[in-house]
């Protein structure tokens, strides 16, 4: 488990035009956000672990942060806007610190992300609870430049926020340099671009941009994620494009 100091993170805010659409079932739906790098040592556990575990009500995800990068290897898919997040949840959580590999559970506690055990225990525990927000995606469709998609959220939808997520859903990197040197990494359901949006209406239609990273040879996938002012995540859905 690596580490550094804390600071804070304040995400910018939009809106997406609304529109009438049928409702979706709430579900017990677990997002799973792991913090990992390519720079580091401990991290390629956790990735796979995550990868495994995903299903039709297990959301996974992968941020790749950008504080491992000063030790000789650039990840390609960090950003400083995922370490800040990750900088967000440690105000939520109290933590003067941010490690790699952490993996953030529905935005309501944290564990070593490699931790097979005690991730077994939490998912036990958050299939046994519902969900405030149903998310229903419909009219998905991807171009050379975007992703485009109608959405609709059952619930309360006061005080949320929308979060569309596109990952690449694998990809191969050989690691010239740094604790990983040498070394073929597979990372997975990685995220290369987000947007998180004040939810002003409980149906619409968004788009989010595919950014040059993307090949044409790459399987994607969409998320959408609803969480509230707390950053607990009320509910979400998936697409694999």
């Amino acid at each position: 488990m690596k580490s550094i100091l804390l600071t804070l993170f304040i995400i910018p805010v939009f809106i997406f035009s609304s529109f009438t659409h049928k409702p979706a079932l709430s579900n017990n739906i677990i997002v799973l956000e792991l913090f990992t790098s390519q720079g580091c040592s401990s991290c390629p556990p956790a990735d796979r672990l995550l990868n495994e575990v995903k299903s039709d009500n297990i959301i996974a995800f992968s941020y790749h942060v950008d504080y491992w990068n000063y030790i000789g290897w650039k990840d390609p898919f960090s950003k400083s806007e995922y370490t800040n997040r990750q900088r967000t949840y440690g105000t939520k959580f109290n933590s003067s610190t941010i490690y790699t590999p952490q993996l953030v559970i529905n935005g309501q506690e944290h564990i070593v992300g490699s931790d097979h055990r005690l991730l077994n225990q939490k998912i036990t525990k958050y299939a046994k609870k519902v969900n405030a927000n149903g998310v229903l995606l419909s009219n998905v469709s991807k171009s050379e430049d975007a992703v485009n998609f109608d959405y609709y959220v059952e619930g309360s939808i006061e005080d949320t926020y929308i979060r569309t997520i596109l990952v690449i859903n694998e990809r191969k990197t050989y690691v010239k340099r740094g604790e990983n040197r040498n070394r073929e990494l597979i990372n997975t359901n990685i995220v290369v671009n987000e947007l998180r949006l004040k939810l002003e209406t409980k149906s619409g239609n968004g788009s989010i941009l595919v950014p040059e990273i993307v090949k044409s040879t790459d399987d994607l996938s969409l998320i959408v994620v609803i969480e509230n002012n707390a950053l607990d995540i009320t509910g979400a859905s998936q697409k694999v494009l």
